[in-house]
């Protein structure tokens, strides 16, 4: 984790424990006073106090919102992408990222209605598909069950590679699993492309996407926004990835509290315009395994479709 990352985690803490050790220090003061009859002024009744009591009740409301309600809220992003390199088709492709597939269901089931119906040419996947090995039936069924009449593709994010390398992620699902490699979608007479890397393997960038011509509309997926600095030097027109879960726990206004990457802030969810490439950093679907919080909060879980047609 960034350090600015581990200095906000510890403040959010902090604060919580304060607010919440408070509050339970001064009911028990107030339950002592009364046991032992003892005449003292209302402590829970100040005007400070009262705030206090407020603000945690308000902690506790976004709390249950953010358990019970928000992570069930899929928000689909619809994308509309111009160029002027298709002529007459145009290509849907729809995102997902940051499954995380656990011991309980979230929207596992839902997203396979929610994709099928969206009839896309191609689905893609950047990364992060379970917090658990017991989870990967789940994860495997979900990805089965999702259609795309040109093809689905997936790279690894870190979960993959630093928790469970040796895991058959991909067998039976339809998806074919891209590691330094480009494949061409054709659709009436027209083509793109897709290339991946696996999170961890940037340096091959070169090899990958180093020759990609420059008349053709070309998708970059990778699992971390992170890559955006040397995204200049390529012919890629739409870099795909995830990571983030746009902080999870965000604030209005503000956004992302946290959001695990080198970049901060920078590129922490939505569509960004890095020199002549479109930069989508989806929120994913899921949440991360504990320690992380398991709860979103204006970070709704995300479907992105990218409808890729020409200019007129």
């Amino acid at each position: 984790m960034p350090t600015r990352d581990i200095i906000t985690a510890l403040i959010i803490l902090l604060i919580i424990a304060f607010i919440y050790t408070t509050e339970t220090i001064l009911i028990c003061i107030y339950i002592y006073n009364k046991l032992k009859r003892s005449y003292r002024p209302n402590i829970l009744l100040s005007k400070r106090v009262v705030m206090l009591h407020l603000i945690a009740l308000l902690g506790i409301v976004c709390f249950c919102y953010g358990y019970f309600v928000e992570p069930y809220r899929i928000e689909i992003n619809m994308i509309p992408v111009r160029t002027d390199k298709l002529s007459s088709t145009s290509f849907r492709i729809v995102q997902i990222t940051d499954l995380h597939c656990d011991k309980k269901i979230v929207n596992e089931k839902a997203i396979i209605d929610i994709i099928n119906n969206l009839e896309p040419d191609a689905i893609v996947f950047t990364g992060d598909a379970i917090n658990r090995p017991s989870a990967l039936p789940l994860f495997k069924e979900t990805m089965k069950n999702l259609k795309a009449s040109l093809g689905k593709f997936a790279v690894y994010g870190n979960w993959e590679i630093n928790h469970w390398p040796g895991l058959d992620y991909y067998s039976q699902t339809g998806f074919e699993l891209l590691n330094a490699q480009t494949v061409r979608l054709e659709k009436n007479n027209e083509s793109i492309t897709i290339s991946g890397l696996r999170c961890d393997n940037g340096r091959f960038a070169d090899g990958t996407i180093g020759n990609l011509s420059s008349e053709t509309y070309n998708v970059f997926l990778f699992h971390y926004p992170d890559f955006a600095k040397y995204i200049y030097d390529y012919n890629v027109d739409l870099y795909l990835c995830g990571h983030t879960h746009g902080g999870q726990i965000a604030l209005p206004y503000y956004g992302a509290l946290i959001t695990m990457t080198n970049q901060g802030k920078k590129y922490e969810a939505g569509k960004y315009s890095v020199g002549h490439t479109i930069l989508y950093v989806n929120k994913g679907l899921g949440m991360d395994a504990f320690p992380g919080p398991k709860i979103r909060f204006f970070a709704r879980p995300e479907i992105a479709v990218f409808d890729i047609g020409p200019e007129n």
